[in-house]
């Protein structure tokens, strides 16, 4: 599917999925993190919707452009969270989110995304790699640099470097056609924090984002404004 140019008319739709019940732990701040995804695509001409009953969202997805998934881990979130998976909604949301992907739904998954989500099979299929307990990790959250490894790309042009204050997922795994973009050496040591994958579906994969402070970097906001244009063919 070719989505729709924006316009003030007829906006295209982006989805966020916010992270909260089982989707969120004691420390990212979706719902910052969120209001960020959303302002700065409402910026760019997207008609936003930001939902935190992630499972329910979706099982709705028919109308959807976009889908961009800023949700944690369900297997590592506040002790005592009472919301558990529901195995009738579960399956609803996987037939939902199949039938987007093949029909192109636009994806971007950020930071905690890889390690989301994990009642559904095709997801790390369709982001093209996750954060794997017992081998990826992150330095301190500190001020930091991101440099861009493929600066011919329509998400990354114009882009020369980002600095910003985030932490720097480290060693996550990554399926070997996935399409490096951007990435931050430790040690001497090159680690992929931004890539693509193609397939029916476009993702984006942007390992960056963990509060709201990194999305002052302009940079960042406007890679991901490109980023959302590219998962629906848009660049």
């Amino acid at each position: 599917m070719v989505a729709m140019h924006t316009s003030t008319e007829n906006p295209s739709r982006a989805l966020i999925l916010s992270g909260n019940g089982r989707y969120a732990d004691p420390w990212h701040p979706f719902g910052a993190t969120s209001a960020c995804l959303a302002a700065l695509l409402r910026d760019a001409g997207w008609s936003v919707e930001v939902r935190e009953d992630v499972d329910a969202a979706l099982g709705g997805l028919d109308s959807v452009d976009l889908l961009v998934v800023n949700t944690g881990d369900p297997a590592r979130n506040n002790d005592g969270v009472t919301d558990v998976a529901d195995p009738a909604a579960i399956a609803v949301a996987t037939a939902s989110l199949d039938a987007a992907l093949e029909r192109g739904i636009g994806v971007v998954a950020i930071h905690t995304a890889v390690s989301s989500l994990r009642d559904y099979p095709r997801w790390v299929e369709v982001v093209g790699g996750e954060w794997r307990p017992g081998t990826s990790w992150h330095p301190p959250i500190a001020q930091s640099e991101v440099e861009i490894v493929d600066p011919g790309h329509p998400i990354t042009d114009g882009v020369t470097g980002i600095s910003l204050y985030d932490e720097m997922y480290t060693d996550l795994v990554r399926a070997d056609d996935v399409h490096v973009l951007a990435a931050h050496t430790l040690e001497g040591v090159v680690h992929p924090v931004v890539w693509t994958r193609e397939d029916a579906a476009r993702a984006v994969v942007c390992a960056l984002g963990h509060e709201a402070r990194a999305y002052e970097s302009p940079e960042l906001r406007g890679m991901l404004q490109r980023a959302a244009e590219w998962a629906v063919r848009r660049r």
